[in-house]
């Protein structure tokens, strides 16, 4: 074997070792999007039903309009709002676009009431 038979190989490694690099990559970012998205679904859920438990004395329609006022402005949509008694429980729901992987809804609920 001499050199000539050799030439080229280290340059297809690296090709095939920076595409393996370059998947690794977008799927972090992926599953970082995804991480993000629950965060904010969890986030909006949580002062929505803040709000709402606020706006309770007004009634059960005004409470859950004032919560799904948070959501709405927080970029998701409420998929649902409950009193029971004097707690409000909300759920929330935020889509995001990830790629290849489509698009996926991140859900999340909180509950919110007197202490």
């Amino acid at each position: 074997m001499n050199a000539r038979e050799d030439d080229g190989y280290a340059t297809i490694l690296a090709a095939f070792a920076l595409a393996a690099l370059l998947i690794v990559v977008i799927a972090v970012v992926h599953v970082g999007s995804a991480v993000s998205t629950r965060h904010r679904a969890q986030s909006a859920a949580d002062l929505s039903a803040l709000a709402a438990a606020g706006a309770l004395d007004r009634g059960v329609y005004d409470a859950c309009a004032a919560g799904a006022s948070i959501v709405n402005r927080m970029g998701g949509s409420m998929t649902g709002c409950v009193v029971e008694e004097w707690d409000v429980v909300v759920e929330v729901s935020i889509t995001t676009e990830l790629g290849i992987f489509g698009e996926r809804a991140a859900v999340a609920s909180a509950r919110a009431g007197p202490a």
